[in-house]
C-alpha cells in the first residue's frame, strides 16, 4: 500500500509541545519535525505498511519457536539444564518471588504474543484497505502494548546471563536461542518501517467535521483532531477518550516518581540475587555484579548494565522530578531541554529491565542443588517495581504542560 500524499495529512499537533502545524510535501525517504521543539511528526518511508506487514508475519512465525524450544543449556558436574522463555516466570514463583515471576511473563512473553495479535490483523486490514470499525481500537490496543513487549530487553539480558555463566560451566545457545535472537531483531525491524501516523491516516479521517472552525483538540490516542465541545466523549478513530491533556497528569507522575525514589534507594541497598556455592550464599547487589562483569574483562557489557540498571533510573527520576518542579513553580527556561529529556526518557525506560530479565534467566538455568544454584532476592522485586513504576510515570506526564506554561507567559 502506497504512502498517502503529505498534503492529505493535513494539520498536525506535536505530541510533546501541542504546536499545531500544517505539512508542506514531504518527499520520500525524509522525516518532518515539529517546528517548535524538533519532535518527529512524520516520517515517510515508500512502502512503509507492506515491508511492516511482511516483517510483522515473519515474527509471528518465529515467535513459535522463539518460545516453545530452548533457549539455552547449561552442563556443570554431569547435570544438565535448559530453560524456555516462560522459565523465568515458574522458576521465580517456585522460589517464592510470585510477583517478580508475574511481571518478567508479562514483559517476555504476554505482551509479545498480545502485541502481533493486535498488529497483524491492523497490518492486514489496512494494507487490504478494509476498515471495520473496530480496526482503529484493535490498533490502539498494539500501540499501547509496544513499549511493554520487551523481547530485544530480554535478548541483552540473556547476553548478560551468557556472560556470567559461561565462566563457571558450559552453556550452549540452542535453536530456540537463534530463533529468539532472529524475532528479536525482526521486532527492531518493524520499529524502523512501521509509521503510527501513516496507519492512523489509513484507519479514518484525521479530522473530525467542524474542526475548521473555532478551537479544537487532538486526541491523545491517534492524534485525531476534534472540536473542544468533543472533549469527553470517544474518539471516532480510535474510540479513545477525547481529552486535551492526559487527565490527572501532574498528580500521577508525582505520585509514581516518589513511591519509585523510595524504591530506587532500595533497589541499591538490597543484594537483587544470590550465588549459593555448596550451601554458602554470595548476595550480589547491582553494583558489585558490574564489578564482577569489569573483573572478568567484561567492559562492554559492564558499561551497559550499569547505564540501563544505575545510571538510567536516575536519569529518569531526577529528570521527572525536574519536570514536576518546573511545572509547579511556573519555570519557562530551558523547555527545550526538558522536552528532549522528556523523550529521551519515555524511549529508554524499558530497558531498564536488562538486569530483571537476566536473574530470571539465571534462576531457571543454574539450579545444580547444593553444588550450586542462584536464588533471586528482595533487591530484584524493589528494581523491577522501579522500572515498572517510572515507565507508568513516564506515560502518565503530559509534556504540552510544560509548553501551556510559555504560552501562558508564565516567567
Amino acid at each position: 500500500m502506497n504512502l498517502a500524499p503529505a498534503e492529505r495529512i493535513g494539520r498536525i499537533y506535536c505530541p510533546d509541545c501541542g504546536l499545531a502545524q500544517s505539512l508542506p510535501a514531504v518527499p520520500a525517504h525524509s522525516v518532518a519535525d515539529c517546528a517548535r521543539c524538533g519532535g518527529t511528526l512524520l516520517r515517510r518511508i515508500p512502502g512503509g505498511i507492506t515491508a511492516a506487514l511482511a516483517l510483522a508475519l515473519a515474527a509471528g512465525l518465529l515467535l513459535f519457536p522463539a518460545n516453545f524450544l530452548p533457549l539455552m543449556i547449561v552442563s556443570f558436574e554431569g547435570a544438565e539444564r535448559q530453560n524456555l522463555t516462560i522459565n523465568g516466570l515458574t522458576s521465580l514463583w517456585d522460589t517464592g518471588y510470585p510477583s517478580l515471576g508475574m511481571v518478567v511473563g508479562a514483559f517476555s512473553v504476554a505482551a509479545p504474543v498480545l502485541w502481533l495479535a493486535a498488529l497483524i490483523p491492523s497490518l492486514i486490514l489496512v494494507a487490504r484497505r478494509s476498515h471495520p470499525p473496530w480496526l482503529g481500537w484493535l490498533f490502539r490496543q498494539a500501540e499501547w502494548l509496544r513499549p511493554w513487549a520487551m523481547t530485544e530487553v530480554y535478548l541483552l539480558g540473556s547476553l548478560v546471563a551468557y556472560s556470567r555463566i559461561k565462566d563457571v560451566a558450559s552453556i550452549e545457545i540452542s535453536t530456540g536461542g537463534w530463533c529468539f535472537v532472529a524475532f528479536a531483531l525482526v521486532i527492531l525491524a518493524i520499529g524502523s518501517v512501521l509509521d503510527r501516523r501513516v496507519i492512523w491516516h489509513a484507519i479514518g479521517p484525521d479530522a473530525m467535521a467542524g474542526t475548521d472552525q473555532g478551537d479544537v483538540i487532538d486526541c491523545l490516542a491517534c492524534s485525531l483532531i476534534a472540536p473542544l465541545e468533543a472533549e469527553g466523549g470517544f474518539c471516532p478513530r480510535c474510540a479513545a477518550r477525547l481529552h486535551r491533556r492526559k487527565p490527572g497528569s501532574f498528580a500521577k507522575t508525582a505520585a509514581l516518581t516518589l513511591a519509585a525514589f523510595f524504591l530506587y534507594i532500595l533497589a541499591n541497598i538490597l543484594p537483587v540475587l544470590s550465588i549459593i556455592r555448596f550451601g554458602r550464599g554470595d548476595p550480589s547487589t547491582i553494583f558489585s555484579g558490574v564489578r564482577e562483569l569489569i573483573e572478568n574483562g567484561l567492559w562492554p557489557l559492564a558499561i551497559i548494565v550499569f547505564l540501563a540498571s544505575i545510571a538510567v533510573p536516575l536519569v529518569k527520576l531526577t529528570g521527572l522530578t525536574w519536570f514536576l518542579l518546573a511545572i509547579r513553580c511556573g519555570f519557562t527556561q530551558r523547555v527545550m531541554a526538558r522536552t528532549r529529556l522528556y523523550r529521551f526518557i519515555e524511549g529508554i525506560g524499558r530497558w531498564s529491565n536488562i538486569d530483571v530479565f537476566m536473574i530470571s534467566i539465571l534462576t531457571s538455568l543454574v539450579q545444580f542443588g547444593t553444588l550450586t544454584r542462584v536464588e533471586a532476592e528482595p533487591g530484584a522485586v524493589a528494581f523491577a517495581a522501579v522500572v515498572l513504576l517510572t515507565m507508568l510515570a513516564s506515560r502518565a506526564f503530559d509534556a504540552r504542560l510544560m509548553w501551556d506554561l510559555v504560552e501562558n507567559g508564565h516567567e
